[in-house]
């Protein structure tokens, strides 16, 4: 149990105590900057500690903001402080301090002052070199009165304000698609907070709606007009409810690191699952959709990866004098442009409704084809835009930036030796050129000869003009292209000799591959995102590396029939499931329990 200390004179009628209870917090008093050191240090090491004014005067909200939000490991708002047991030590050092110098010459100890020991310490934890998060209360009260006039007016503000209503309003997130916005969390919002009232979690729902998905999923694998059309109205319930749990999470600041991946990894495999399911449904009816399925998903997970690239090789740059991004801000000015632009890109709530309405109304292989085509068109214009932006500004990028693509790029042990040997002889910025020459080379060979050797042989150059992109760091204007390249390439291969194959299983299986490897292509990014780096080194290269993959599956096509390539297809496909999601659960449940913050979306300012 978290502990607040409350420090100063009780004042009467004051309902803090009551409030930092309900939070969650074992309340203790301290009358002076003495007794607020001794009670911290009583304080066991691996709980949160809060020390908040006893003239303190807000919302119950303001307070959770400032004293509970897990992410953060120093967090304050006037007349609060809150720490997790990582910042303890700065916490203790603060508190020190300030009891050395209220210490007067005569050895008695002086009484807190009207700047308030919490914001004093605050602001010595954050000089001591911790960085303090201070939330946007927006119209949410905290102060520290300092007399009877003061008190009664802040409770007045505090009275004012609807506090229910901007607790609803700042669990929306601040940024989303139409759909999300307009449709959706207008009552998801309601949901989340039927949700927390009744003790349910975050990951409670997030499991439900995963659940929700997959019988969507079976009921679209019936094959039937009724399961089509079921399929579709549960898709839409389970997007309900991906809006919901991280609603609720902000509704009552439930973040952790095992939720953040649980959010992000589900959402993946519902539409994934999904795909599957319609699949299954018209092979039912006789329609063969597997190479759209899969085409689908190699095209969504590459316009994430698209994503992830640009977005980390500019998480940190120097600077940002795009003339395409002004434009950009200039746009955001107008209204509708933004509406439009966010509708344009085809982001989740767009792209399920629009597949569930589909699903409900035509076939599955007109479900796919629409599919293919928008998201075609959203990949066109991001990309361009991102292009643009590229050639245009003026930035440096980090090191930081470079390790992270390097990450994504999920080399093996092939292109590793090769950029070894590559890296004195290979000039600085080809390294998208040589990422996209080893794509198209083996896409095109795949395309014309499917299984040959002569594919094999153009699967082996791929793996050298792979080792070739990666052999300098990363850091050129277009070389976040580098890791959208590689998984083209390696999903492309693996389509087109599927497809080659026509026997039964061959697309199934390949789709089956495509999905863990995807898996643990995301896998990376979340790792990086929560910045606890890529994937152990060892998994990597026990995986193969996309290169490695690539080269396997090209001699495996060339070398065994049709039947049998089906089937290491499926062996492949298992062994690289099972080997990529045991380690990954092992890594985010170890980082669970070891309290790691997770990283999430902010809501609307309060």
């Amino acid at each position: 149990m978290p502990t607040a200390i409350v420090t100063g004179q009780p004042v009467p009628g004051s309902s803090l105590a009551d409030d930092l209870g309900s939070l969650g917090f074992e309340v203790r008093t301290a009358a002076d900057v003495g007794e607020t050191e001794a009670l911290l240090a009583a304080v066991p090491a691996d709980r949160r500690v809060a020390v908040v004014d006893a003239r303190f005067v807000g919302h119950v909200h303001a307070l959770r903001l400032g004293l509970t939000d897990p992410r953060f490991p120093v967090s304050a708002i006037p007349g609060a402080v809150s720490v997790r047991p990582e910042a303890r030590r700065a916490l203790t050092r603060a508190t020190a301090r300030a009891n050395s110098a209220a210490v007067d010459a005569g050895g008695s100890r002086a009484p807190l002052d009207r700047d308030t020991l919490a914001d004093r310490l605050a602001a010595a934890v954050e000089a001591d070199g911790e960085q303090v998060h201070r939330p946007d209360l927006g119209s949410l009260v905290a102060a520290t009165p300092g007399g009877p006039e003061a008190r009664h007016a802040a409770r007045e503000a505090v009275a004012a304000v609807d506090e229910e209503t901007v607790r609803l309003r700042s669990a929306v997130k601040a940024r989303d698609g139409f759909v999300t916005t307009f449709l959706v969390s207008p009552y998801s919002k309601y949901i989340a907070r039927w949700c927390a009232r009744r003790g349910l979690t975050p990951n409670q729902v997030t499991t439900a709606s995963l659940v929700t998905a997959l019988i969507a999923a079976a009921c679209a694998a019936t094959g039937t007009r009724g399961g089509f059309v079921a399929a579709g109205v549960l898709l839409i319930a389970s997007f309900v409810l991906d809006c919901t749990d991280g609603q609720l999470a902000r509704y009552s600041l439930q973040y952790s690191t095992l939720g953040a991946w649980l959010d992000a990894t589900f959402d993946r495999a519902k539409e994934y699952a999904y795909y599957a399911g319609l699949a299954l449904g018209a092979a039912r009816g006789g329609d063969d959709v597997w190479a759209l399925a899969l085409g689908a998903m190699i095209l969504q997970t590459c316009r994430h990866v698209v994503d992830f690239s640009f977005n980390e090789a500019n998480h940190d740059a120097a600077a940002n004098t795009s003339p395409t991004a002004a434009l950009s801000g200039r746009l955001d000015d107008l209204g509708w442009t933004v509406w439009l632009r966010r509708m344009i890109v085809l982001p989740i709530g767009e792209r399920w409704a629009m597949i569930a309405v589909l699903t409900a109304l035509t076939t599955p292989r007109v479900t796919f084809v629409v599919l293919l085509i928008g998201c075609a068109f959203a990949a066109c214009y991001t990309t361009a835009g991102r292009l643009l932006r590229s050639v245009t500004r003026k930035a440096r990028r980090t090191d930081r930036a470079a390790r992270a693509l390097a990450d994504l790029t999920d080399s093996g042990p092939v292109a590793e030796a090769v950029a070894r040997v590559a890296r004195r002889v290979v000039p600085s910025g080809t390294a998208p050129f040589a990422a996209a020459a080893g794509a198209l080379l083996v896409v095109i060979l795949a395309a014309l000869f499917g299984a040959s050797w002569i594919t094999a042989a153009g699967a082996a150059g791929y793996a050298v003009l792979s080792g070739a992109a990666v052999a300098r760091p990363l850091k050129g204007a277009l070389d976040w292209l580098v890791p959208p390249f590689f998984r083209a390439a390696e999903y492309g291969v693996v389509l087109l000799l599927a497809a080659e194959a026509e026997v039964n299983g061959a697309l199934p299986a390949a789709f089956g591959l495509v999905a863990a490897v995807a898996y643990h292509h995301y896998d990376t990014v979340y790792r990086i995102r929560g910045n606890a780096g890529a994937p152990p080194h060892w998994l990597v290269r026990a995986a193969l590396g996309h290169e490695g993959r690539t080269l396997v599956v090209a001699v495996l096509a060339a070398l065994l029939t049709a039947a049998q390539f089906s089937v290491s297809l499926t062996a492949l496909a298992v062994a690289v499931a099972v080997l990529v999601l045991v380690e990954s659960i092992r890594y985010w449940v170890s980082a669970h329990r070891a309290g790691a913050p997770a990283v999430h979306d902010e809501g609307e300012p309060a």
